[in-house]
């Protein structure tokens, strides 16, 4: 779309619940348009197990092509656990996105919003509000669909290259340093198992080497073991984290279940030219069909989206739409919305219903 303030944007529903939670974000963007100055055009496309069943691939060339050309991709959950690849893995789009555009940054934010439970004690005052940022295309990941399986063993290789950790860390620091400007404490620490790894000690390594370019961000360094445990003890003193794709793969689901589970957790995965927004959740196959699907990381998503956008293409409305996006979830969290995931019988429909009235 030639406008600046006009934006193309691909849209994965995929399987399960994933075009249950889909449509609100889409919903939730209709309104945006109705608000502001913004201007969206969506084209859907497959992706996931049952385009695998139905034609053996997990993406048609069409919906890569469509993804190259637009703006931006919006992702639903992906992949059926009983629908598995000759090798027995599971149908990954998801992952097979992050390899062929190159979207090394995997950011997982976790925000405790008023009105939600969290299992930690005194969350509710002192309140979680860290990001989690994950390398998302090599690191134990690389050998996925490599390994090598004999009946004796078997072995799986992790890469940790240069020049990704080198722009995971420069996009981690601006991550910290813009968190800083918007009042955060913008403290970034590297987490790992340098004293085990010696793959782990070059990542740190290089993590120094980068620091030493943002010397107004407070660093630490921060075993994985010893970090979880932090984790699930004083959550509040975290801002943000960067750490190879198996830990942030694991400390992700860790910090989600913080703020009420995966069904409010949203994601992104970025690279330098592309970037994927999709709900950290899975595709849920025993409940979809009703109504049960919590919608808020679709929509927390999409509202990241919108941040992302407006960064690359410096449209500042798109970041104000961002966070009306956010008030409007946290208005009606504190309103007293229950998901079904928290005992509550608030489904997909009062959600939406209660997120598009906040707005």
């Amino acid at each position: 779309m030639s406008a600046n303030n006009a934006f193309h944007i691909a849209v994965l529903a995929g399987d399960g619940i994933g075009p249950e939670v889909m449509a609100p974000a889409v919903e939730v963007l209709r309104k945006i348009e109705q608000k502001s100055d913004l201007r969206f055009r969506f084209t859907e496309a497959p992706a996931g197990a049952n385009n695998y069943l139905a034609t053996g691939k997990s993406m048609p060339d069409s919906t890569i092509k469509l993804c190259e050309e637009a703006d931006a991709i919006l992702l639903g959950a992906c992949g059926l656990p009983s629908v598995r690849y000759p090798d027995n893995t599971e149908i990954a789009p998801q992952i097979e996105l992050r390899f062929i555009f190159d979207l090394y940054a995997g950011v997982r934010p976790a925000r405790l919003i008023p009105g939600v439970p969290s299992p930690i004690v005194g969350a509710d005052e002192r309140g979680i509000d860290l990001v989690v940022i994950r390398e998302s295309t090599e690191g134990l990941f690389a050998s996925m669909g490599k390994g090598v399986v004999t009946h004796e063993d078997a072995r799986e290789t992790m890469v940790i290259t240069r020049r990704t950790s080198e722009r995971l860390f420069d996009f981690s620091f601006r991550l910290a340093e813009r968190r800083k400007a918007r009042g955060k404490p913008g403290a970034l620490a590297c987490v790992d198992k340098a004293n085990v790894f010696k793959a782990f000690a070059f990542f740190r390594g290089i993590f120094d080497e980068i620091a030493k370019k943002h010397p107004d961000v407070k660093t630490d360094r921060l075993y994985v073991d010893a970090c979880s445990a932090m984790l699930v003890k004083r959550p509040w003193d975290f801002d943000v984290m960067v750490m190879e794709n198996m830990f942030g793969d694991i400390v992700s689901d860790i910090t989600a279940s913080l703020i009420g589970g995966l069904g409010m957790a949203p994601s992104a995965d970025i690279g330098d030219k592309y970037a994927v927004f999709q709900p950290c959740h899975g595709t849920a196959p025993d409940i979809m069909g009703q109504g049960k699907a919590n919608p808020t990381g679709m929509i927390l998503s999409a509202a990241m989206m919108l941040d992302w956008l407006a960064d690359k293409h410096g449209v500042e409305s798109a970041a104000e739409a961002g966070e009306t996006i956010e008030r409007a979830v946290d208005q009606v969290y504190a309103g007293g919305i229950k998901p079904m995931e928290f005992g509550g019988s608030n489904g997909t429909a009062d959600i939406t219903k209660a997120v598009l009235a906040a707005l």
